[in-house]
C-alpha cells in the first residue's frame, strides 16, 4: 500500500513540474499572457518589412509601449499593413513616425516609434503616415557589389 502511494504522489509531481515547465515555456516564448492590458491599435503602411515578425516589439525612446498585432497585404497600394497594439497609458502625438529597426547586426525587427509635435493625439485606429521601411542587408551588399563592379 505505501508503495503505490509513493506511486502517486510522484506521479503528481511529475505532472505538475510539466505544467509548470509549460507554462515557463509559454511565458518566455510570448505565444500567450495571461493578462491583457488592453491597448489601442494604430496601423501604418511600410513598403518593406523585412522579417518582421506579428508580436515584434514596438518602443518610443527605447522603451517597449507595445507590440506588432498582424502584418498584411494592402492590395490596393501593394504595400504591408502593420497593425500595431499600443498600452493604453502611452498617448502619441500627432505626426508620429514608424521605423523598422534590426536589434543588432542580425537581429531581429523592431518598430521605433518618433513622436510628433502636434498637439492632438493619434486615435485609435488612425494611421501612422510618416514611416520608414526596414533596411536589407542583402540589398545594400547587392548595391555595394554591383556599384564596385561598375567603377572597374
Amino acid at each position: 500500500m505505501k508503495s503505490r502511494t509513493g506511486d502517486v504522489v510522484v506521479g503528481i509531481f511529475v505532472i505538475l513540474g510539466a505544467l509548470a515547465f509549460l507554462f515557463l515555456a509559454l511565458k518566455v516564448s510570448g505565444l500567450t499572457s495571461l493578462s491583457d492590458n488592453g491597448g489601442y491599435l494604430l496601423k501604418a503602411n511600410f513598403n518593406n518589412v523585412g522579417d518582421l515578425k506579428v508580436r515584434a516589439p514596438v518602443t518610443l525612446a527605447g522603451v517597449k509601449v507595445g507590440n506588432v498585432e498582424s502584418i498584411g497585404l494592402n492590395a490596393k497600394t501593394y504595400q504591408a499593413t502593420v497593425t500595431l497594439k499600443i498600452m493604453p497609458n502611452i498617448k502619441l502625438p500627432g505626426g508620429t513616425t514608424a521605423s523598422i529597426f534590426t536589434e543588432g547586426l542580425l537581429g531581429n525587427n523592431y518598430i521605433s516609434l518618433t513622436p510628433g509635435y502636434e498637439e492632438s493625439n493619434l486615435k485609435p485606429g488612425a494611421l501612422i503616415t510618416d514611416t520608414h521601411s526596414a533596411i536589407i542587408l542583402e540589398n545594400l551588399i547587392g548595391q555595394l557589389i554591383f556599384n564596385n563592379s561598375k567603377k572597374k
